[in-house]
């Protein structure tokens, strides 16, 4: 039996893989489990709910097995919502060996504003390896030759530790504006799992093994409250969702007991570039929230946090550094 046109999926422990074999088109979607932390975003934004969480394994509040996700090849389309949402950068998609994303080519989602710009002539080059160190996803090197650092902006998270790190040095820009409160009041005793899912170190532990916040550092992925074992609970709302002169009457769900949940993550709004898509309306009505009077953390304040310097490798001698 031919398998033309049908999604085939393999998987391993480190990789996902679906492949679309067409008479013109070839679809390729590779997703890297190492780098996915099973958040939130892509399972919220499928428009054919085709992406399921799989849960972690904890063990006595740690971490034991990593949280992930699954994708139902029968229900795919491969539009790539999923790839275009992706905090972590785990997901890349080619069409006939080419890089490409169909819901952006289409327009029907925008391409999301963010970057990461570095200034050599403010750098203190003694920090080079501090900064280099501290970065999660190992996307920023040297280049001696050209006298700068470079970043892979492609795997590049946007965590904004390299601005800490570089005091300043590094400008980065979110595409995500929200927030990220933790409230140790509502933890289980023992569980450090959120900080163990955390792929930036806006949840780390200390010196005494307790969680602790650097909400600066946080990309809003939500995997600390998909991983946490306090649970969210639901409700169901409707929403009116207009496009093209066509309204249409949508089901959504929204948390009802945010403030008594250990971790909480929203997200008020995205910078993007301009696009009008019923699809794209849809997806932000899942991936926000509707505060949109909120105030992004301020980036000058942050560069002279102390506890965000802290929570950096290596961040206490850093500190005890500057004060000699």
């Amino acid at each position: 039996m031919s398998t033309r046109g049908l999604t085939q999926k393999t998987r391993t422990e480190t990789e996902m893989v679906l492949e679309r074999a067409m008479v013109t088109r070839h679809y390729l979607m590779h997703w890297d489990l190492d780098r996915c932390v099973g958040c939130q975003m892509g399972p919220l934004v499928c428009p054919k709910d085709a992406i399921s969480h799989v849960a972690a394994v904890l063990e006595n509040g740690r971490m034991v097995q990593k949280q992930s996700v699954d994708i139902d090849p029968q229900k795919c389309i491969l539009c790539g919502e999923c790839v275009e949402v992706c905090p972590v950068n785990a997901i890349d998609m080619t069409v006939n060996g080419e890089a490409e994303i169909p819901v952006r080519k289409y327009e029907v989602f925008p391409e999301f504003m963010q970057s990461t710009v570095f200034d050599p002539e403010t750098f203190d080059w003694k920090k080079r390896k501090f900064v280099i160190e501290n970065c999660p996803t190992g996307v920023i090197s040297e280049d001696k030759k050209a006298k700068t650092l470079l970043v892979d902006d492609e795997h590049c998270i946007r965590c904004r530790q390299c601005e800490v790190a570089s005091d300043g040095a590094f400008h980065v820009q979110q595409p995500w504006q929200g927030s990220v409160v933790l409230k140790k009041e509502y933890c289980q005793e023992g569980c450090l799992a959120c900080a163990d899912i955390c792929p930036t170190r806006a949840l780390h532990l200390n010196e005494k093994n307790e969680v602790v916040l650097a909400d600066y550092y946080c990309i809003k992925c939500g995997a600390c409250v998909q991983i946490c074992p306090v649970e969210a609970q639901y409700e169901e709302y409707e929403v009116s969702v207009e496009s093209q002169g066509v309204t249409k009457v949508v089901k959504h769900r929204r948390v009802t007991n945010a403030g008594q949940l250990p971790i909480w993550v929203e997200r008020w709004r995205v910078r993007h570039q301009a696009v009008k898509s019923g699809a794209w309306v849809q997806a932000l009505l899942k991936l926000a929230s509707e505060k949109e009077g909120m105030v992004e953390i301020d980036r000058k304040r942050a560069l002279r946090r102390r506890d965000l310097i802290l929570a950096l490798k290596g961040g206490n001698q850093q500190v005890g550094a500057e004060k000699e």
